[in-house]
């Protein structure tokens, strides 16, 4: 047995910083075959919410507890995005230069970067991946100011809600739907994480993608890009 120490050496970690934006199209078959680089990004504001106790009573004591289901939703922030985010936010363009507002909303996809540091490497320590499925903007609140003696750049925000996508069973274990993958660089294998990272990103020969759920644990499951995964 060993004692337990707070604050060891190489132990002090924190996660910072946003990066690597992506944003992704999906078809109509709802794979996200189109991605394009997200610059600006401020902030990413993960909002979970839902998973809640509802208490049942019986025979006068708390009987059991129900939890609701849990939703994932947030908040982007950035000082500009990808001309093909229009068609997610409500624009559509009838002519080149010409936007019409208040159009339908598609949903997309997205992934960022985070970065993961310690008190040894700093923020060269890893990063964790952050993708997410199904995300629908709400309309946003856009403020436009004078120029004046303390200039600042304009800022676009947009709160969005998610629709989980199936997940399936994995290794004889079924998992729910789900709208958020995190991937750590400083745990999973780095050959599979060049993969993913170029399926994410693009390569010589191919399409920056985001990849489904079940792909992305294979990728890491099997090192290949092949989907094994049965159910829904």
């Amino acid at each position: 047995m060993a004692a337990l120490v707070w604050d060891a050496v190489g132990e002090k970690v924190y996660e910072t910083g946003v990066d690597h934006g992506v944003l992704y199209t999906p078809n109509e078959t709802g794979a996200y075959n189109s991605g394009v680089v997200w610059n600006g990004l401020i902030t990413v504001t993960e909002s979970p919410s839902g998973a809640e106790a509802n208490p049942q009573y019986a025979d006068n004591i708390k009987y059991l507890n129900l939890q609701s289901a849990e939703e994932f939703g947030g908040t982007i922030e950035a000082f500009t995005y990808p001309d093909e985010f229009g068609v997610h936010d409500g624009t559509a363009a009838p002519v080149e230069g010409v936007f019409l507002g208040q159009q339908p909303r598609k949903p997309f996809g997205m992934s960022y970067r985070t970065l993961v540091g310690n008190d040894l490497e700093g923020t060269d320590h890893g990063y964790k991946l952050h993708l997410v499925y199904g995300a629908l903007a709400a309309p946003s609140e856009k403020t436009r100011t004078t120029v004046n003696d303390s200039p600042e750049a304009m800022t676009f925000s947009w709160e969005f809600t998610t629709t989980a996508v199936p997940v399936g069973e994995v290794a004889g274990k079924s998992y729910k739907p789900t709208a958020t993958l995190t991937i750590d660089s400083r745990t999973v294998d780095s050959d599979s994480l060049a993969l993913l990272e170029e399926i994410l990103y693009g390569g010589a020969s191919t399409e920056a993608r985001l990849p489904l759920p079940n792909e992305v644990i294979n990728i890491f499951a099997t090192g290949s890009t092949t989907t094994t995964t049965t159910g829904a």
